[in-house]
């Protein structure tokens, strides 16, 4: 095991220049949190593609999965180790796809930001001073920053912009969300940038009108509020519902995931993206054309 260990690291540490020119034709992908499950699913979802090439594999120090070949679990030789030493991680990479933690993420940005390494950023639970801190590092180096990387949840929120505002007076909004039981933050980064969505089309701040919890008693609901209600259990991937609760009516818009494959192949439209661009920070409403 040591050995193959170390062919794996010599591999990865090796000079870009050796690599095959059909490879350096390729979007040279690193992932970071590679042996999570979104992880897996970005490495399968890229080994996959036609035109994208796994170019590192990110992990914790604590990681039992070090030096181990990155698709190993699909029974694939990809010649990529896990690392947890971000400079291997990034050394042939164009590209860095972050599902992890904020306080990750962040370290990676500063690393990415120094190597001229772009980044596709799909980690949630960012606060207003680290999305300054995003925003700030994009004037040097090409950022696709989504809460979600779903092409159909990007297609919702631009349904949800022209519902609002038709909907805009007589009807009452509410965000429901459904994530499973390992999810950390809530409510999640889609269901709020739904908020931040439907806020906007009604030409309100979410920071006033958004409510998070209800106990007790609320008294009547303030017309003009956006609740947010928060299910976590099992091993849902992902459920949004906005309902619009008229008089004699509701309108529901909802979108549900079976899989994460569907943020894999949208960080994937997202990398591409990118490809043209050398600053700027962009979201999935870019990348679709949506915008």
């Amino acid at each position: 095991m040591a050995n193959s260990k170390q062919t794996l690291h010599a591999v990865a540490t090796a000079g870009a220049a050796k690599l095959p020119a059909a490879a350096a034709r390729q979007h040279q992908v690193a992932v970071a949190g590679a042996t999570g499950r979104m992880g897996h699913m970005l490495i399968e979802a890229i080994r996959a593609s036609d035109d994208c090439r796994l170019a590192g594999a990110l992990d914790i120090e604590a990681s039992p999965a070090l030096g181990n070949d990155a698709a190993a679990f699909l029974g694939h030789a990809s010649g990529v180790p896990v690392t947890a030493d971000l400079q291997i991680a990034l050394a042939h990479a164009g590209v860095l796809i972050d599902f992890t933690r904020p306080e990750g993420t962040l370290a990676h940005l500063a690393a990415c930001r120094a190597r001229g390494v772009k980044m596709v950023i799909g980690t949630t639970g960012f606060g207003d001073a680290h999305k300054r801190q995003i925003a700030e590092a994009a004037k040097d180096i090409a950022i696709v920053l989504a809460p979600n990387m779903s092409v159909g949840v990007n297609v919702t929120l631009k349904l949800l912009e022209l519902a609002a505002k038709a909907l805009a007076t007589g009807y009452d909004i509410e965000v429901i969300e459904a994530h499973h039981r390992h999810k950390v933050d809530a409510p999640s980064g889609t269901a709020l940038k739904m908020g931040e969505v439907l806020a906007a089309a009604l030409g309100r701040d979410l920071k006033e009108c958004g409510v998070f919890a209800r106990e007790g008693v609320t008294g009547e609901r303030e017309p003009s509020s956006i609740g947010f209600s928060t299910i976590r259990g099992g091993d849902i991937v992902g459920d949004h519902t906005v309902l619009f609760a008229g008089t004699g009516e509701r309108i529901e818009i909802t979108h549900k995931a079976s899989s994460r494959a569907t943020y894999a192949q949208g960080s994937l439209r997202a990398v591409r993206f990118l490809a043209g661009r050398d600053k700027g920070l962009f979201d999935m409403f870019d990348v679709l054309g949506l915008r």
